[in-house]
This record gives C-alpha cells, structure tokens and sequence, in this order.
C-alpha cells in the first residue's frame, strides 16, 4: 500500500528501510523522503515503524545494532 503519494514510498518500501538498518521515524525520512512534501503521510509511517518494531523479536536484525 502507498504510504506517501508525494514521494511514491511503500509500507513494503518501509519495512525492507528498517530491515537495511533505519532505527525510526528520522531515518526512514531520511533515507525514503516520507513526510519530506506535505506531511500528510507522517501518522501512518509512525505507526508502520513502531508495528514492526512490536513484531521484531531479539533474533531479528532490528535489534543487532540498538
């Protein structure tokens, strides 16, 4: 599903973002452009992150790095 219009960025787009090393929302924003245009986009991609950060267990890569 489109996350952000304005930039074309996937929930997929967000996952494999966290997956590659982003920690949260800053990151995600960074490396993807989400909640760079109008911002309307910013609620969802929160909510996406702190999902995956709920289902990410201790043998997930999420948490190597933290």
């Amino acid at each position: 599903m489109y996350v952000c219009i304005c930039n074309g960025v996937t929930d997929r787009d967000i996952h494999r973002a966290l997956e590659n090393g982003d920690r949260n929302f800053r990151q995600v924003s960074k490396s993807l452009g989400v909640a760079s245009q109008c911002g309307s986009c910013e609620s969802l991609a929160r909510e996406i992150i702190e999902e995956y950060k709920l289902q990410a267990s201790p043998q997930t890569p999420f948490y190597a790095a933290i």
